[in-house]
This record gives structure tokens, C-alpha cells and sequence, in this order.
């Protein structure tokens, strides 16, 4: 069980593994690999707060300081479920977590080019979601994401989100409510 501080951060979320990913905060050592997936005009043209191009500054202030409060990024690499598998470790999505007040938690994600169409994008925030329940069971989780967007769109109603119809705070985005088990 989560000590009553945490509970009120997303600071130490503990790492989980997947069939085929381990999902956990994003560290220093990791702004390389962020930058390099994020990089990606698909990925900085959807999501308003990462700047085009997606430097390595801009990857090393988005996982920010040892210590995370309301917004915490995590990483989903490929498992290493063979040895000799060239993709082991491999980044290839990020979740984001965000505090919003004292009932709810964002969530929001993206999915590197080449790991696009392969499932890793539900799996991540399926994972996230676990841990989300578990340090925060009684707040809402919520996505925004524009309507338009069918491959988000359908992530979000796969995983057990459902679209509210109400618009987000960010222009042209509707809010999805997670009501899965």
C-alpha cells in the first residue's frame, strides 16, 4: 500500500510489466530516446505543449525533476522477452499523468511512428490506468482528445474511456471519461 503522502502525488509510481512492455517513470538517462520518438511532426503538431522541432532540452524538461508532484511521464519499452530480440528496451510510447485538482487525473499519451498500429499505445495506458487505480481509486481518470482523431479516439473507447461530449480545456477536444473495471 501507498504511504498518505503518495497518495497525494504521482511521485514514485512504481514500474509494471505487460505481455510485452514495462511501463515506468521516465528517467534522466531516458531524454535521448524521448527525443527521438517525440521528434516526430505526427506526434508535436497533435499535442500543444511540445515544441516543433523536439529538442533534447525539451525532452530533458518534459521528464523534469527527480521529485514529480501533479505530472509525472512514463515510458513504455519493449520487454526483453528473448534475449536476441534487437527491439528489447526499445521506447515506444509515453504516457502522461496529470493531477487535476483533487477528483481527477489526465491522461494522455502518443506512440512512436514505427510503433503505430501494433497495440503498444493500448497496452501502455492500460498499464498506466493499473497504477493509476491503485494510488488513486476514488478520482476520475480523463483524456481529452479531438473527435477527428479516429486512432485515439478508438484507443480511448478500447481501454473502457467513454466520450462524454463535453470540450476540453484545450481547443477542439472533447473530454473522455474512463469507466472501465
Amino acid at each position: 500500500m501507498f504511504n498518505l503522502a503518495a497518495r497525494y502525488s504521482l511521485a514514485k509510481l512504481p514500474a509494471v510489466e505487460t505481455a510485452r512492455l514495462r511501463v515506468a517513470p521516465l528517467v534522466p538517462g531516458d531524454a535521448e530516446a524521448v527525443r527521438a520518438l517525440t521528434d516526430d511532426p505526427a506526434i508535436t503538431g497533435a499535442i500543444d505543449f511540445l515544441p516543433d522541432p523536439f529538442t533534447l532540452q525539451a525532452a530533458r524538461q518534459l521528464i523534469g525533476p527527480a521529485k514529480v508532484k501533479t505530472d509525472c511521464f512514463l515510458g513504455a519499452k519493449i520487454r526483453d522477452a528473448a534475449r536476441d530480440n534487437p527491439h528489447s528496451g526499445d521506447l515506444v510510447a509515453i504516457v502522461g499523468l496529470h493531477l487535476r485538482g483533487d477528483h481527477a487525473v489526465e491522461l494522455g499519451y502518443w506512440v512512436g511512428g514505427s510503433a503505430r498500429g501494433r497495440g503498444y499505445g493500448a497496452e501502455a495506458v492500460t498499464a498506466a490506468i493499473g497504477l493509476l487505480r491503485q494510488r488513486f481509486p476514488h478520482r476520475f481518470v480523463v483524456a481529452e482528445c479531438r473527435p477527428e482523431n479516429a486512432a485515439s479516439r478508438g484507443l480511448l473507447l478500447k481501454v473502457g474511456f467513454r466520450d462524454t461530449g463535453d470540450e476540453g480545456h484545450r481547443p477542439g477536444r472533447r473530454i473522455f471519461a474512463y469507466e472501465g473495471g
